[in-house]
């Protein structure tokens, strides 16, 4: 065999090494994104498992507004049938999911904030519990997608440099989506105690 054959095919072994090398760590961090995805997927459902206790509890107190847990109970059910696959986290895909969680989460808020009307409810031990559950879920939820946000971004910055790009586009992965802030987040709510 001659010297420049050698050469070349350890110069070849090496770059198929190392293709191997960037395809396995494309791979693993693909398996901590869906692991990331699964304990926020895990914490949403908390909060879904939640609700029904919490409307059956609200449901008790008379004259309570019917329309709030209507809404909540539909919201719920919005939020509950978006099932996403950690295969298919595209940002369009990431945007149903968020939207329909911020539906929840806003028609959880209005039923807290009606709940500040009736008394006799704030009073209800089981409603006191089931709000700090909330409260507590509503926590764990954050830590959730923030945690996935990293790992997304771990994997995402794996996709997208150079030369690990050319094996991430053999192989079929590309960027996932992030959780991004609800629309209008970075705005503010106005406060008015009616002072005026």
């Amino acid at each position: 065999m001659s010297r420049g054959l050698i050469i070349g095919l350890v110069v070849v072994g090496l770059i198929v090494f190392w293709g191997i090398g960037v395809r396995n760590g494309l791979a693993t961090s693909n398996q901590e994104v869906k692991s990331a995805w699964a304990n926020v997927q895990t914490a949403y459902q908390r909060r879904a498992d939640l609700i029904p206790n919490l409307v059956k509890t609200v449901q008790g107190v008379a004259n309570f507004e019917k329309s709030t847990l209507s809404d909540v109970i539909s919201a719920r059910a919005s939020a509950t049938q978006i099932k996403l696959d950690a295969n298919d986290l595209t940002p369009e895909n990431m945007k149903k999911f968020q939207d329909a969680q911020s539906q929840l989460s806003g028609a959880l808020s209005r039923l807290m904030a009606v709940s500040e009307n009736y008394p006799q409810l704030k009073a209800t031990e089981n409603f006191s519990e089931l709000q700090a559950q909330l409260e507590g879920t509503e926590n764990r939820i954050k830590e959730e997608r923030d945690r996935f946000n990293g790992t997304v971004q771990q994997f995402n910055n794996k996709v997208v440099t150079f030369p690990n790009s050319l094996i991430a586009g053999f192989s079929g992965f590309a960027e996932k989506g992030y959780f991004e802030a609800d629309q209008g987040a970075q705005k503010a709510p106005s406060v008015d105690f009616g002072t005026k």
